[in-house]
């Protein structure tokens, strides 16, 4: 019974040995496989006064290039409020240019105390407050013509309308969104690297980028070429309290990965591989010039410590049934 026991023990250490060496020929020692997903970049559209809508442009899927004009309130009010406010500029303008002509031709006059001291000072108030109605009413047409520009909105930059909110006639306020627009450039994927391997990567390495969805021309995964462009001093997931080497294993960074040779078949939110070379082949970076690790930290990684753990198992278990 001992010798069967001793037997099956055995068999098993020889499994997951095999195992092991299995998963271990498949990995290339030479490059980093991660996972992420390209970032989602959306922005929300609104008018910044509200009013009755009078046009929208776009539809849902259409392209717009940035300072296109994508939707249109109805401009009646604000027109005639910019009407308004050009008139009382005039008006006002000339009262001050009034009151100040008043002013300059008695200044002499009051000099001379030929003119009482309560009177120069009313001239001088007067000429005062006809500048400040100046002023407002300049400040005031300022903000109509704003409000009145405020009625159209433009797309901030190139991408593609995802939501279409609002339709023709519908009243909305300030703020309320009506259009949904997804920034098309740049492209980046958010991944996240393991503390073990932080060493291996650096500014401006190149990335090779790998989607699920198939080439009809070549039969394999879409593959696009990229860098790092950016890696996050500060690690995520981490435990509350770190006490341990196996917790702190579990620390992990962000990084981005920009793609160079986007196309339309890059889709917000696609998850994707990125295959590092950590020899340092085709790096571009000279201001990021530290050199890639070949080989990764001294440390095993998971599948090293299953392994040993597995065989040193079987060890003392096959020990004991002989004993």
């Amino acid at each position: 019974m001992k010798k069967k026991s001793a037997v099956i023990i055995l068999l098993i250490v020889i499994i997951a040995a095999s195992t092991c060496f299995l998963t271990r020929s498949k990995k290339n020692p030479n490059e980093l496989t991660l996972y992420g997903n390209i970032e989602i970049r959306q922005v929300d559209m609104s008018f910044q006064v509200g009013g009755q809508i009078l046009k929208m442009l776009k539809e849902e899927g259409d392209s717009v290039k940035k300072g296109e004009l994508i939707a249109v309130l109805d401009d009646k009010d604000y027109r005639s409020n910019l009407q308004k406010a050009a008139a009382e500029v005039s008006k006002t303008l000339a009262l001050s240019n009034d009151a100040a002509s008043k002013y300059e031709r008695q200044l002499p006059l009051c000099a001379d105390n030929i003119v009482s001291p309560q009177d120069c000072e009313t001239l001088l108030n007067n000429k005062d407050k006809a500048k400040g109605d100046y002023e407002a009413a300049l400040a005031q047409k300022t903000f109509s013509q704003n409000q009145l520009d405020y009625t159209k909105i433009y797309a901030p930059e190139e991408g593609t309308v995802t939501v279409r909110v609002q339709e023709p006639g519908a009243t909305v306020v300030k703020g309320q969104t009506v259009y949904t627009i997804s920034k098309t450039k740049p492209v980046w994927i958010r991944a996240y690297i393991n503390e073990a391997d932080l060493g291996n990567v650096k500014y401006g390495q190149k990335a090779r980028v790998l989607t699920d969805s198939i080439n009809p021309a070549t039969g394999k995964q879409r593959e696009y070429q990229g860098y790092i462009g950016y890696i996050s001093p500060v690690a995520e997931f981490t435990p509350k309290t770190v006490q341990s080497t196996d917790l702190r294993t579990s620390l992990v960074y962000r990084i981005r990965v920009y793609v160079d040779d986007i196309d339309e078949y890059l889709r917000q939110g696609m998850p994707t591989t990125i295959k590092i070379n950590l020899t340092g082949a085709g790096d571009n970076s000279d201001e990021h010039s530290n050199r890639a690790y070949r080989s990764r930290r001294s440390g095993k990684n998971n599948i090293d410590k299953t392994c040993h753990r597995a065989a040193a198992a079987g060890q003392r278990r096959n020990f004991n049934s002989r004993a």
